[in-house]
């Protein structure tokens, strides 16, 4: 089925181009089922991240560009329940699964499954690397890197740092990590006097943190991944520890800390964070592809930074409790897709 799209020439033309099929994404997808599978729902980030799925997608059913648009979510973040959750998939018979993936190499047996059944694929945030899928991401490594050129503007004589891993095995924990360390490649003046997990999760992140710090050498900064840079300056503060430049990721609890010490003293770092909001880029991109619209396998959006002159600008932009973002509408998935040809 397909929308006519007549060009407004002469009359002539109208009916030449009414035999004609409309451009492949604009066919009609009203009759279409796709499906969210998300591994770990246990901090902010991806609470914000299902709302926003939620929010565009129930619009976007209510106005006929999808027939259904599912959320699920597994109970605990493993690869193992995530595969049998996608097989549960394929069974009902979705025609796109948009996927935020436990592990990027566990999950390709059943996403190749599911593209075997003719059923689209697209991973974002935590992808996975099966050549059938369609993956959305911003440069994880590069979020890491640029923490470490940021603390070697600040530190030129280097210094000790201690680090904080996200979700052990998945690929955005795995890519920021060797962003950087490929940054104290570049900047050897810096070394990693610890490593912890942290989850992305503030309370996690305070426990693991205050653990350490007892045997913790002075340090100049913390690098992050996101939703751990206040439970770090929580535990620092409860330990009576020098508070060093920590990184953090975009929360309402982060930004609202960094004000209260930029006001009392000046305290200096940045922000940054994939925008929630990227699980409706997601959507979009599966309803295209559903349309037929020639879609590239690996798309790109930026993360979003806050610097310190930005501030307040940030933390007007972010929901109490929640985390700076960004929704995507289907004009804009349509110009990423364009500018990733």
């Amino acid at each position: 089925m397909y929308r006519s799209k007549l060009l407004p020439f002469a009359a002539s033309l109208a009916l030449a181009a009414a035999a004609v099929p409309a451009l492949a994404q604009d066919a009609d997808t009203s009759d279409k089922n796709i499906a969210l599978s998300n591994n770990y729902a246990g901090n902010s980030w991806r609470q914000a991240m299902i709302k926003s799925w939620q929010d565009t997608t129930s619009k976007a059913v209510s106005d006929g560009f999808v027939a259904s648009a599912d959320a699920n979510t597994t109970a605990e973040n493993s690869a193992t329940e995530q595969a049998a959750q996608l097989q549960n998939m394929i069974l009902q018979g979705y025609d796109a699964i948009v996927l935020d993936a436990a592990s990027p190499t566990a999950l390709n047996g059943a996403v190749k499954e599911a593209c075997d059944a003719g059923i689209k694929v697209i991973s974002f945030d935590a992808v996975v690397t099966e050549p059938c899928a369609w993956r959305i991401a911003v440069d994880f490594k590069k979020m890491g890197t640029d923490q470490i050129d940021y603390l070697a503007k600040r530190y030129p004589d280097g210094g000790q740092l201690l680090e904080i891993r996200g979700l052990p095995g998945s690929s955005v924990d795995d890519e920021i990590h060797a962003g950087i360390l490929e940054g104290i490649k570049n900047h050897p003046k810096f070394e990693i006097a610890r490593e912890v997990e942290g989850d992305w999760t503030q309370t996690v992140a305070q426990k693991a943190v205050a653990s350490v710090l007892p045997s913790l050498p002075e340090v100049v900064g913390v690098v992050t991944q996101g939703g751990d840079g206040y439970g770090a300056a929580q535990a620092f503060e409860a330990a009576g520890r020098k508070l060093p430049t920590i990184i953090m990721g975009n929360r309402d609890d982060e930004l609202k800390w960094w004000k209260e010490q930029k006001d009392k003293n000046g305290y200096e770092t940045f922000s940054q964070s994939i925008a929630p909001g990227v699980s409706t880029l997601g959507f979009w991109v599966a309803q295209q592809v559903l349309a037929g619209a020639d879609v590239p396998k690996d798309l790109m959006v930026p993360s979003l930074r806050i610097d310190q002159d930005g501030l307040e600008k940030g933390l007007e932009m972010t929901p109490e409790g929640g985390v700076t973002n960004k929704e995507y509408t289907q004009a804009e998935a349509k110009e990423i897709i364009a500018g990733g040809k």
